[in-house]
This record gives structure tokens, C-alpha cells and sequence, in this order.
């Protein structure tokens, strides 16, 4: 008979059974929560959870990291946006000319007072400064000795009327002293007594003393500046008109000339030679270099005639400059006129650049405008990267012992902050965490 021995794992010497796996996970569990727990308990303590803004009294120990000060300080918020330099926006010059054109100017080239801006019909077409336009002749009037009451107190603006029998009083003023000879007298290109000749008369106005205000600058005196055009300007203005090479009349055409506030530089031509000439046979900018920047319709407060402002050029200098004008209509989003292409609204800054050669020989650039926001003075100010955040909410800054303090963040500029609270003081070293 056959006696089977069984022998247990013990007796055979083997490792004891694990125990269940169900209960060892649950230790596992149980020690990580419980390395949480001490993890979030280090940082709530570093955070100053609990202290209610106030300085804690139980100092932490302490920790790495640099120390700086709190500083009186002023801040400036700026705020840099792109801009073009050039010379403006071109405008067509206002040619009153009529006839065919045949010579224009080369692109870019400056003229000045008496200079030839083109040639039309070969006659040249002149520039002068002023603010008015030319809208009429001007030169000598001729009247005749029938003329009407009415017709004799006529200013300049009836020029080129006749009277009701069409007798052909043209541009007689209201100078009275200067009134048709009496009848039998001999007049300039008249008859006798009873004819009906013709009387010369003075014409008037402010566009005749901006006109003789040109022609005195230009060297050609002998006349009294006025708002009188007399004999004697007509004297000069044929001694103008041979040194141009034309025809010695005495009299100034509509087309003769072209007023603009001062130099002007040639944009482009409209037409080409041989074309007769129309409203945009050639444009015009100012001489002075300028910026234009197409600030964002939303944010152009800054945007003030007369505020200062910082020109970045390529070169990486910087110059001053000073808005001249802000645009008053916004471009459409549909038009894709924003920054970068965002579609955004924007309207058109000018700046201006007082020093000229500060520039250089720049004409046509990308740079930046550098301009001033906020700015809060005397404040108390840390870099931001002392700022830590606490549980409780807001930020803080950390003391050289460890502690932490509440603070009110206000104008964050030029990787400063302002700080303000009951627990914060000038000269008062602050930690910034590596």
C-alpha cells in the first residue's frame, strides 16, 4: 500500500504567498496621496495661503534666488507701430493750361518759385507761393466811355460783362476816381467827343497782391505791392515775361501759373508728350520727408497734431518727429487696409521730421514710430519677475526672509510694474524666484 506525503509551501522552505492583490493597491494609493499632500502643503506655505494679504509673521525658511529692491520710479508706457518714410501722398498739381504738352519733368525733381514746372503749347507753365489759386487774368482792364451807372460802380468780378447795350465794360472796380473820361474828351484808343472809346482801369484784389507779392521776390520791383495791378506792374511783369521768353503783353494768363504753398517735388507725369493736358498731367508732394502710419482706428488717441514721437530707422537710429495731421476717415475692413493685412480699420497718421538731415539720404523706407501711452510718476515699481501669484488670488512679492506680501499691480512698462499696499515700502529687498 502506497502512502502519499504531501508537504506544504512552508515545509518545502518556499517565499510566502502575496498578499491579495486588492490591498496592495490600495497602500500604493495611499502613499502617493500622501506625498501630494506634503507637496501641496510646501507650496501653499510658499504661496502664503492663509495670510490675507498681511505680512506673515512665521518666516519660511529661506529659499535661492536674487534679491533687489522696491524703487520710486517713473513709468512710461511705450508703444511701437509700423510706419512708411517718403514724401507724402502725391496730389495732382492744378494745371489750368489748355493745349498740348511739350516738355514735362524727370520724377523726383524739386522746383521752386519761377521755376518751370512744363511746358504747354511751348509756353511755359510757372510755379509761384501762394494759397489762392489762379482763377482769373490779371493785368490791365479796358472800359468804354457809355457805360451805365451801374456798370461804373462794377467790381473786378464783372470783368469780361458787358453792359445792357453791349458796349463791352469789362472788369471796371469800384474806384471812382478812375471813372470814364467825360464826353468830347480824347480816350486811348477812342474817338472824340461823343465816341465811344475805351478808358484803362486798375484791377483789384487779393490774388494781385499775392501774384505782385511773387514778382518782387523774383526780383522784378519798381511797383508798390498791393491789391492794386497798375502801369507800373504791368511794366514789370513784361520784363518778367521776356525773361521767359515770351510774348511782352503785360498781362498774366489764367494757365500762366500754378500757386503752391512753397517747393514742390515732381511725383509723375499723367500724360505723355504730344497729350493734351488734363487734370492729372502731374503730381506733386512736398519736398520734406515725412512718415505716414496707418494707426488702428481703434487705438489712435496718441494720435494728437503736435504729439512727439520716436522715428526707428533701418539703420537703427532713431530720430525725432511730431504728428502733423491724423485722417479723419477710416479705411473699410473690406479694403484689407490694416496692420499686417488684419482687415482692421485704420486712419492715416503724417508725421513730420523737423531735422531733415537727421535722415540721411533715405527717400523711401519701412521704420517704426515709437509714442508715449500712460505714465505714472513717483510710483513704487519691482520688475515683473518678482511678481508671484498667490493661492488666494492677486500677486505678491516675496521678502529676503522668506515672507510674503500682498501687493496691487498698476502700469506694467519697461519690464517694471508699479506696486502699491499697506506692507510695501521703498528700499524694501523683494526676492525674485529662479
Amino acid at each position: 500500500m502506497t502512502e502519499t506525503v504531501t508537504q506544504t509551501d512552508h515545509e518545502r522552505g518556499a517565499a510566502p504567498a502575496p498578499p491579495p492583490r486588492g490591498r496592495r493597491g490600495r497602500r500604493t494609493v495611499l502613499v502617493a496621496s500622501a506625498l501630494v499632500v506634503v507637496a501641496a502643503v510646501a507650496v501653499v506655505g510658499a504661496l502664503g495661503l492663509g495670510g490675507g494679504g498681511a505680512e506673515d509673521d512665521s518666516p519660511a525658511p529661506p529659499r535661492s534666488g536674487s534679491t533687489v529692491p522696491v524703487t520710486r520710479a517713473t513709468l512710461t508706457e511705450r508703444t511701437t507701430v509700423d510706419g512708411r518714410l517718403g514724401y507724402g501722398t502725391e496730389i495732382p498739381l492744378p494745371v489750368k493750361s489748355t493745349g498740348t504738352v511739350t516738355w514735362l519733368p524727370t520724377d523726383g525733381r524739386t522746383v521752386q518759385r519761377g521755376g518751370t514746372l512744363l511746358r504747354v503749347d511751348d509756353r511755359p507753365v510757372v510755379l509761384l507761393y501762394g494759397t489762392l489759386p489762379m482763377y482769373r487774368d490779371l493785368g490791365l482792364t479796358t472800359g468804354t466811355g457809355q457805360g451805365t451807372p451801374q456798370d461804373a460802380g462794377n467790381t473786378e468780378d464783372a470783368q469780361g460783362k458787358g453792359d445792357a447795350q453791349g458796349t463791352g465794360n469789362q472788369g471796371l472796380t469800384d474806384d471812382t476816381s478812375k471813372a470814364p473820361a467825360p464826353s468830347g474828351s480824347p480816350t486811348p484808343g477812342g474817338a472824340g467827343a461823343g465816341g465811344t472809346g475805351g478808358t484803362r482801369s486798375t484791377l483789384r484784389g487779393m490774388d494781385v497782391l499775392q501774384f505782385e507779392s511773387n514778382l518782387a521776390a523774383l526780383g522784378y520791383t519798381g511797383f508798390t505791392v498791393d491789391e492794386e495791378f497798375t502801369d507800373v506792374t504791368a511794366r514789370a511783369v513784361k520784363r518778367w515775361q521776356q525773361s521767359l521768353g515770351l510774348p511782352q503783353t503785360g498781362t498774366v494768363g489764367v494757365g500762366d501759373v500754378v500757386y503752391s504753398a512753397g517747393k514742390v517735388r515732381i511725383g509723375h507725369a499723367g500724360v505723355r508728350l504730344g497729350s493734351a493736358v488734363t487734370e492729372d498731367v502731374l503730381t506733386y508732394t512736398g519736398t520734406s520727408r515725412k512718415v505716414v502710419v496707418n494707426a488702428s482706428a481703434a487705438e489712435d488717441s496718441w494720435a494728437v497734431r503736435g504729439a512727439a514721437v520716436t522715428i526707428g530707422l533701418p539703420d537703427g537710429t532713431s530720430v525725432k518727429g511730431e504728428v502733423a495731421s491724423v485722417g479723419k476717415k477710416a479705411t473699410d475692413p473690406e479694403e484689407g487696409g490694416g496692420e499686417g493685412g488684419s482687415g482692421a480699420p485704420t486712419v492715416p497718421v503724417t508725421i513730420t521730421v523737423k531735422d531733415q538731415k537727421s535722415v540721411g539720404r533715405l527717400e523711401s523706407a519701412p521704420v517704426t514710430v515709437e509714442y508715449v501711452g500712460r505714465e505714472r510718476a513717483d510710483v513704487l515699481t519691482v520688475p515683473v519677475a518678482a511678481l508671484v501669484a498667490l493661492a488666494e488670488g492677486g500677486h505678491g512679492l516675496e521678502t529676503a526672509d522668506g515672507r510674503f506680501v500682498a501687493v496691487k499691480t498698476g502700469l506694467f512698462a519697461d519690464g517694471r510694474v508699479e506696486v502699491s499696499g499697506s506692507a510695501v515700502r521703498e528700499g524694501m529687498k523683494v526676492r525674485i524666484p529662479e
